[in-house]
């Protein structure tokens, strides 16, 4: 699922999973270095290319059509539109992430070196020397975390950043590539909706990316303001750093190894792993065992501070001696490891949210009937429905009517004139949020946003309707209501201009908020809208007609489908092969971030949704579409050019255009997903096994899934039968039936019956 979310409060902890995360982002940073470096020296390359002449040996052969499609490419201005963005983009954010991890090891080394030298204090020194060096290394720890706080959120900056300003330069060059190169002409007519697409794609995300930022700087802030009341719920009931005593034998005395050490009360299991910061980050074994009991050491027993003994179930009479880095720590340690428990026990959960008195309950269910019905009554079409907020005051004083049992019955809606729809619809929205837990539950909250980040349409809707029925029964009660009265809304989107996807931002956080305040939950925003809309589009299907007895998994890898073969199209009575490379390229687009990213950013009314699948998204009334600086054009006689140079192919072209693809769409997925690894790969068909034309008609069994790239084209799940199957014009392609539809079939997809 890519790189994990860099979390502000583990900074407190700097515990080893952090440091693996965020040597996995600075990796995924010098990969894009990397890239951007060799993506340079090509686009450099390709610019002396076109500059250059033909060697004296080869100067008699007609060189004039390459030598004016070279110049074509340096008319490009490639150096504007690709070089100088990308060089930009790695000195100004790739070089200021490497200060920053300069600044931070560096940090890492003075605070982890102070704390060695402070732990090694003797008590027996002056009071006030202790307490001066006390304060010092304090210090010294609250600036290593605000160091540490703004590196990973650098990080998580600059990940978020290089989606569009990587990107676009990449794209740019592509536009124009596509309007001068005269063999790109059929190319870019077949990319053309696509390209809009990601255009678009990619102004919503820079839109994105400063919304997002805000709200994770914000989060951060609040951490840095008091860390302690922003710790994230967790398995373990106390974890962190302590320095392990190890005795070797009587000449050599003892030594203190650093171990980061986790402790869960419910078993009364204790783990440590030694690490070190200061060697690599390396890791040692895992130790761990059942505690039986733990007391503080006096410093008159130990010429230490901060410590205490522990003793394990399998190590009687052998006790462990651990030091803190604070009495503070140590204090928080023992409540911690106490098997009598008591107040002072210690937990890193976070405080438990509010429950007011919003309740799945019978007037809950009058409470949003009452609602619903007001709303369709008086207010369906009215421009920006649940966009519009009322004024708080009278939104808290109707919710509180509603919620009294006493005065429920009593409100009238559909006829006062005393209460506005948007008062109504706020304050429905008002009590899905009061709820002590959202509609969708903190439980199955994870599972539902799995599906949206990835997968076909088809598994989307699956893993969805698999999930809503997990509910319980109240909740799936309460979410059908809701939804069928959402996709009525949609419906009459033409006036109210609340389309499927403006409904999807409104109540994506409302039904499925997270259950924390985190960097993750921050970044799965856009995911909780595509699940919205998928009920609300899918509204019949899911909450009418039973799921699969099994939750839908992705299909095994093992034995991937061959590729379709390349169709044909008349082009001035010549036929010219489309090749593969250029579908598996739009496919790209079209199922990675074109269906994976919000619209929240554009204007009521203005985009399709997100998890639906329209080849040609509603662009004429977005901002966010094509403008003056970024044209996407066809231009030139494609046809005839390629009539007057058969002989020329667009197979390297494609071939270089596949390789930086792979830039654009890092979290696409194939169109023709892999075969389950319970299939046998089929025997490849042969001239002899194929049905001649003049044969009767056969049937044939899908062996591969396969989606339909165009409307002549049959999509199909492994398993389907076809009826009627006789060969195509097309080579490489069958004609056959399914479920009463005719159309084409990849060959290679099929075994004949």
């Amino acid at each position: 699922m890519g790189l994990l979310a860099l979390e502000f409060s583990d900074c407190y902890l700097d515990s080893p999973q952090l440091r693996d995360r965020i040597r996995a982002h600075e990796a995924e940073l010098d990969r894009t270095n990397k890239f951007i470096k060799e993506l340079l020296k090509d686009g450099k390359t390709l610019i002396a290319a076109t500059k250059s002449k033909p060697p004296p040996a080869l100067r008699h052969i007609q060189f004039e059509f390459i030598q004016d499609s070279l110049s074509l490419v340096s008319a490009l201005s490639v150096t504007e539109t690709l070089i100088k963005p990308l060089e930009r983009f790695r000195k100004e954010q790739l070089g200021a992430v490497k200060e920053e991890k300069k600044k931070f090891d560096k940090e890492t080394e003075k605070n982890y070196s102070l704390i060695d030298k402070h732990l090694s204090l003797s008590p027996k020194k002056k009071e006030l020397q202790l307490q001066e060096a006390d304060c010092q290394v304090e210090q010294n720890r609250r600036h290593f975390y605000e160091v540490s706080l703004e590196y990973v959120c650098k990080l998580q900056e600059i990940q978020e950043r290089k989606t569009f300003e990587c990107v676009e330069p990449v794209l740019s060059f592509f536009q124009g590539l596509f309007t001068f190169y005269h063999q790109g002409y059929e190319l870019a007519k077949d990319f053309n909706h696509y390209k809009m697409d990601l255009q678009i794609n990619i102004q919503n995300t820079r839109n994105r990316f400063e919304g997002t930022r805000s709200e994770v700087e914000e989060l951060m802030n609040k951490i840095k303001r008091n860390p302690q009341e922003h710790k994230r719920a967790d398995q373990f009931t106390m974890e962190g750093y302590l320095y392990v005593q190890e005795k070797r034998p009587a000449p050599f005395g003892s030594s203190w190894v650093k171990h980061y050490c986790t402790y869960k009360k419910q078993t009364k299991t204790f783990s440590m792993i030694p690490f070190e910061h200061r060697s690599g980050g390396k890791a040692g074994d895992l130790e761990a065992f059942f505690l039986t009991y733990c007391t503080k050491r006096n410093t008159d027993t130990i010429d230490r501070r901060f410590c205490f003994d522990m003793e394990a179930a399998d190590r009687p009479g052998i006790p462990v001696t651990m030091q803190a880095f604070s009495e503070d720590e140590r204090k928080l340690w023992v409540e911690a490891l106490d098997s009598k428990g008591g107040e002072g026990s210690f937990s890193w959960a976070v405080p438990a949210r509010g429950e007011g008195s919003a309740q799945l309950d019978e007037i809950g269910f009058t409470i949003i009937r009452k609602c619903i019905s007001a709303i369709e009554t008086r207010g369906i079409n009215d421009q920006g429905l649940y966009r519009v907020v009322g004024v708080s005051s009278k939104v808290q004083r109707l919710l509180n009517l509603l919620m009294d049992a006493k005065t429920c019955s009593e409100v009238d809606l559909e006829n006062s004139v005393e209460w506005e729809v948007k008062t109504i619809t706020s304050a429905m929205k008002q009590y899905l949020r009061s709820l002590p837990e959202p509609l969708m539950t903190y439980e199955l909250h994870g599972k539902f946003i799995i599906p949206a980040k990835s997968g076909s349409p088809e598994s989307r809707v699956s893993a969805v309707h698999f999930l809503v029925h997990k509910l319980p029964e109240k909740n799936k009660e309460m979410l059908d209501i809701l939804v069928k009265h959402l996709a009525n809304v949609s419906n009459h989107a033409k006036k109210n201009l609340m389309t499927v996807a403006n409904l999807g931002v409104v109540f994506g956080p409302t039904l499925m908020r997270p259950q924390e305040e985190t960097v993750a939950a921050i970044m799965d925003l856009k995911f909780q809208n595509i699940v919205v809309e998928i009920l609300i589009e899918n509204h019949e299907k899911i909450f009418r007609t039973l799921p699969d007895a099994t939750f839908p998994e992705p299909i095994s890898t093992s034995i991937s489908p061959p590729n379709a073969p390349p169709r044909q199209s008349r082009r001035q009575g010549q036929r010219n092969k489309r090749p593969v490379a250029v579908y598996n390229l739009c496919l790209d687009l079209d199922d990675g971030d074109s269906h994976s990213s919000p619209k929240e950013d554009t204007p009521t009314g203005s985009m399709d949704s997100l998890s639906s699948q329209s080849p040609t998204p509603a662009i004429s009334s977005s901002p966010s579409g094509p403008d003056k600086n970024h044209l996407i054009l066809d231009s030139g006689d494609g046809g005839e050019w390629a009539t007057n140079h058969p002989n020329l192919t667009r197979s390297s072209m494609v071939s270089w255009m596949n390789t930086t693809s792979t830039t654009t769409a890092t979290s696409a997925t194939a169109t023709a997903t892999a075969a389950p690894s319970s299939i046998p790969f089929p025997t490849p068909t042969t001239a002899g096994d194929r049905p001649a034309e003049s044969a009767v008609p056969r049937k044939a069994r899908a062996v591969y899934p396969c989606e339909a790239e165009h409307s002549s084209e049959l999509s199909f799940r492994v398993g389907a039968i076809f009826e009627d199957v006789q060969l195509s014009r097309e080579p490489g392609w069958l004609e056959g039936t399914l479920n009463g539809k005719r159309g084409l079939i990849p060959e290679n997809y099929v075994q004949f019956l």
